[in-house]
């Protein structure tokens, strides 16, 4: 669990917080006193969390695909409380099966929220860290950013782009000889949060991987990265190792790591295709685990 420290006074506004990391962010900013201006396209789900941690933490429905309201969760943040200090991008979702059997319209989808909706947070968040002069954004990557993942195709390829956007600002802001501005990455591993019970799937099994982080110790990274602000951060040993290993051998590591998800898959239990929740939000999965690990456990039992 991150440090109790207070955070009183500091603005952050966060994308993709109905469920998983981005829930666990918000909460956890919250109750040491922070200013959470928090985004997510379920309203029901977003104003409850609101109702419940106080007045200082605002609901804004937004697809983060549509630049109006990305928009309007900028100016939501800058109304009510008159600056940001920290901008989070964490809103994504994933599509996994078979590269010629994903629909394209599903591809798309990932594109434009994983991707585009990235693109335009980065920009609303540094025009106005450059016009303050000061402030961190934040974009999460992926395991799947660093090393190719097939099945996954789709939200590899994305995660990857994430990468490349979020480093190329890091450099650019730093040509610009903006100190106080820091453009950051995070790179979890698996993690147990209800990305998979939101994914699109037509794998033909149910959506899982081994192993699985908790949500914690990725909400615990992001949140340091606020006060230790730094380009990369991989989150956890497995990640450090799986990236040293690539780096030494890439087509090793790349073909392990190939057939050891296809054999994940092909063990997973049965499941019927589905577009999950790509194009409409789905009512499941609202908290900050997913229970995949509980699920999993079970059924080696």
């Amino acid at each position: 669990m991150a440090d109790k420290k207070s955070r009183e006074g500091l603005t952050v506004v966060i994308a993709g917080a109905s469920s998983g990391i981005g829930r666990g962010v918000t909460e956890q900013l919250a109750q040491v006193g922070a200013n959470v201006v928090f985004a997510a396209r379920r309203t029901e789900v977003i104003e409850e969390m609101a109702a419940a941690l106080g007045p200082d933490a605002v609901a804004v429905t937004a697809d983060v695909s549509r630049e109006e309201d990305v928009q309007r969760l900028y100016d939501t943040a800058m109304d009510k409380f008159g600056k940001i200090d920290v901008w989070i991008n964490n809103a994504a979702i994933g599509l996994i099966g078979p590269y010629t059997e994903v629909p394209a319209e599903d591809m798309r989808r990932v594109v434009e929220i994983n991707v585009f909706g990235m693109v335009i947070g980065s920009h609303f968040a540094l025009r106005q860290f450059k016009e303050q002069g000061y402030g961190t954004l934040i974009n999460t990557g992926s395991i799947a950013s660093k090393i190719p993942f097939p099945y996954y195709m789709p939200y590899s390829a994305t995660k990857f782009a994430v990468t490349g956007l979020t480093e190329a600002l890091h450099e650019e802001v730093a040509l610009e000889g903006y100190d106080d501005i820091h453009v950051c990455t995070i790179h979890p591993w698996a993690t147990d949060t209800p990305w998979f019970i939101h994914t699109g799937n037509y794998t033909g099994h149910r959506a899982q991987l081994k192993p699985m982080d908790g949500p914690e110790v990725v909400v615990d990274a992001l949140i340091g990265l606020i006060d230790k602000p730094q380009k990369s951060v991989e989150v956890e040993t497995k990640v450090e190792g799986a990236i040293l290993s690539h780096r030494f051998l890439p087509k090793s590591t790349e073909t392990l790591n190939a057939k050891y998800i296809q054999q994940l898959i092909e063990r997973a239990p049965p499941a019927g295709p589905t577009s999950g929740a790509l194009h409409e939000p789905m009512v499941e999965g609202t908290g900050v685990s997913g229970g995949i690990r509980e699920m999993m456990e079970e059924e080696d039992k």
